[in-house]
């Protein structure tokens, strides 16, 4: 595994967090890979660790928009937490990387003997929702220019790196615009000198610029975040 922890494991006591890991196992998260499918039943739960998963909602036969994304500051199958066992969104891996997997019956069963656990989790699910509200609003109000800017903070943040590997096809996909939108706001930003793109990888180079660009919402998500955990 990375030297990078999840954060949501970081803010257990030592025991807490121990106990955590002596029932979760260390996994390689594959690009591009699904995770589940809304609906499914959830049979894991992961703490990205250096990867990162979207979270996808589907409406009738239109392929979905990226309503969320989970990287080390949280955990997928939060929906287990409420004693739900289905999974509401589709969860796909968007940056490879490590993560802890434990399945729901070890989860379950930690929760229940793990008040701490439970408390941060309670915590996390608080946030998620605000996020998820926000995500909406976001996608009605803001244009594709600020929007993607704040798509490559949050995915830059979650990779730990300046550079990492994304289609335009793909963006559109997760932003729910054309190819064409895409390919005019990605170009924008390189033509300001904030990022660079080469057959399928961004570099994020200017990143105060790349803040300035994008919506309030990646500011407000970070405040929220911060505030509750």
């Amino acid at each position: 595994m990375a030297t990078i922890e999840n954060h949501l494991i970081e803010l257990l006591p030592r025991n807490d967090r121990r106990r955590l890991l002596d029932v979760c196992e260390p996994i390689l998260l594959i690009l591009a890979e699904v995770i589940h499918e809304p609906g499914a039943a959830t049979r894991h739960v992961y703490f990205p660790v250096d990867g990162f998963i979207s979270l996808v909602a589907r409406i009738d036969e239109h392929p979905g928009i990226e309503v969320g994304m989970v990287g080390r500051e949280g955990m997928l199958g939060s929906n287990l937490v409420l004693g739900v066992d289905i999974a509401p969104l589709r969860a796909l891996v968007q940056g490879a990387g490590s993560a802890w997997r434990v399945t729901a019956v070890d989860f379950r069963r930690e929760l229940a003997r793990n008040a701490p656990l439970q408390r941060v989790l309670d915590r996390y699910i608080h946030v998620s929702m605000s996020q998820l509200a926000a995500s909406a609003a976001c996608l009605r109000f803001h244009q594709i220019g600020p929007r993607l800017a704040r798509w490559l903070l949050m995915s830059q943040d979650r990779a730990h790196a300046d550079s990492f590997s994304v289609t335009h096809e793909f963006l559109a996909y997760m932003l729910g615009v054309r190819r064409v939108g895409i390919t005019e706001a990605a170009g924008s930003l390189q033509r300001s000198g904030l990022i660079h793109y080469h057959r399928g990888t961004i570099s994020v180079l200017d990143r105060p610029g790349l803040e300035a660009t994008a919506c309030a919402c990646y500011a407000a998500d970070r405040k929220s975040y911060a505030g509750v955990l």
